[in-house]
């Protein structure tokens, strides 16, 4: 199973980019997608997930900025972020669950500066 992110990049305090997690299979057989975050020096942080079971859950920092959604079609799943902040810098990693198995996506850079 592999997964693939992309759409990192860099831009200034309140704009936005759209991340997308790219799965070699139908994402749809993932209990629950997620996103993760690791800022420099820092643990990875969970951003957010998605399961049809219990719907889009977000980190309390993100909360309002930030939408996950998954287009099954393309058995791709995206970050939507939106007014970015300087403290949203990090790596951000996709996460797929099925069962006790956990695939990573290699990670992609986000960086917000002031």
């Amino acid at each position: 199973v592999q997964l693939q992110a992309f759409g990192g990049g860099s831009v200034q305090t309140g704009g936005f980019l759209r991340l997308s997690c790219a799965a070699n299979r139908r994402i749809l057989t993932f209990n629950v997608v997620a996103w993760y975050r690791q800022a420099p020096g820092k643990q990875r942080d969970f951003v957010a997930d998605i399961s049809r079971r219990a719907g889009s859950n977000y980190a309390d920092s993100v909360k309002g900025r930030f939408t996950i959604s998954t287009d099954n079609a393309k058995n791709t799943a995206y970050l939507q972020m939106n007014s970015l902040e300087p403290e949203d810098t990090a790596v951000y990693y996709c996460n797929g669950r099925q069962g006790s198995l956990k695939y990573w996506g290699q990670g992609t850079q986000v960086t917000v500066s002031s």
